[in-house]
């Protein structure tokens, strides 16, 4: 199917998608915080929320719409400040998450729905992703493609589902981690990483290059 499809060295889309995946990142800390903070649940509920703001990547580039995006300084910037404005709202509400105990009885207020949906925002507003689909995923296709957006889609399926097993591995050992650690300690873990959220956020929303 593959080959039908244009798709060449398909083993080592799967090998250079798996390196990729392990590399620590906006989304793999954000599955940690959950995980640490709130357990398995809320880090697989992450996991779930960053997969589904890959596919929001995944159709822009198969509809071409990463490279209008790419090609466009103005649409660019705006994606670029939005997704920026976002991680520094998320990396300050965990950085002013309650203590684990409080959270456990306040879990309504940061419930699996909300944080699927920070997941995907956290995601789906980054422009990096975007360009990171575009650079990558084409590499992989052939030039003369007959059905260049499916073979987009494949590809990013593929991407996307070895990204899902290694973050729910990720948000597994996160949980008995922070079971094994105590509480204060996921606690400072928890701001730390929240911290890292708003310098991430800052540097996106200040970097030209981006």
């Amino acid at each position: 199917m593959a080959a039908m499809l244009g798709i060449h060295d398909l083993a080592l889309f799967v090998l250079a998608g798996l390196l990729l995946n392990i590399t620590p990142g906006p989304d793999m800390l954000y599955i940690i915080g959950r995980s640490t903070s709130q357990g398995w649940r809320a880090g697989a509920a992450a996991t779930f929320g960053v997969s589904a703001g890959c596919f929001v990547h995944i159709a822009a580039a198969a509809l071409g719409i990463s490279a209008l995006l790419s090609a466009s300084a103005t649409a660019f910037t705006i994606l670029k400040i939005a997704g920026a404005i976002y991680l520094i709202y998320v990396g300050i509400s965990m950085m002013r998450s309650p203590p684990i105990k409080m959270a456990i009885r306040e879990r309504a207020k940061a419930g699996l729905g909300e944080i699927f949906r920070q997941g995907f925002f956290t995601n789906a507003l980054n422009p990096k992703v975007a360009l990171f689909f575009l650079a990558f995923l084409p590499q992989f296709i052939q030039p003369d493609a007959p059905l260049k957006p499916l073979a987009f889609l494949v590809l990013g399926v593929i991407f996307t589902f070895t990204a899902t097993l290694w973050n729910l591995f990720v948000a597994w050992s996160a949980a008995k981690m922070s079971a094994a650690i105590g509480s204060r300690a996921v606690a400072w873990m928890q701001r730390c990483i929240g911290a890292f959220f708003v310098y991430i956020g800052m540097r996106l929303a200040l970097d030209e290059r981006a």
